[in-house]
């Protein structure tokens, strides 16, 4: 149907290995041939660290390394729209910077994707945020807009109002 998820917690399989791991991706597919192999490499281009360890047992990387498994898991489907959640759970900023930069690169292949994402970070590499708070929406906009400084301003207030403050 052409889309992929990226489950909070990572959803590995830690008894499998990292290629094992990766190659379930491809079940999503039509297409498991030529296309697969090269999209294999290219994932593999874009995170070197999980080349290295390809034969490794999933269980044995760090917990930066264990998303760009499930990140490189959920491409490897193909899909058009790859629905993400929580991508900077338990990470340090420094990886997380790292694959907000990865998605800003995967985007120009043409993958949309839908982050659901407690970092404000991600309004870098997002084209539109919703702020949801007591399960409703209670800010909305280009992430361009959110990021000037009225915009700022507006999502500072209502975080510290705990979404309280809508539209002031």
């Amino acid at each position: 149907m052409g889309l992929g998820h990226v489950p909070e917690g990572r959803g590995i399989f830690s008894t499998l290995t990292v290629e094992e791991n990766l190659m379930l991706g491809v079940t999503a597919r039509r297409d498991k041939g030529a296309d697969a192999v090269r999209d294999r490499r290219r994932l593999l281009e874009l995170f070197p660290l999980l080349g290295e360890k390809l034969r490794m047992p999933a269980s044995s990387l760090s917990g930066g390394q264990q998303q760009m498994l499930a990140l490189a898991r959920g491409l490897m489907g193909r899909p058009q729209l790859l629905m993400i959640d929580e991508l900077s759970f338990g990470l340090a900023p420094i990886m997380v910077n790292g694959l907000f930069e990865l998605i800003r690169e995967i985007r120009k292949d043409g993958t949309a994707f839908l982050l659901v994402e407690q970092n404000a970070g991600v309004l870098a590499i997002s084209d539109r945020t919703y702020v949801i708070a007591g399960g409703r929406s209670v800010l909305e906009g280009a992430s361009a807009e959110l990021i000037k400084q009225n915009g700022r301003d507006r999502l500072a207030r209502v975080y510290l109002s705990a979404g309280t403050d809508l539209d002031s």
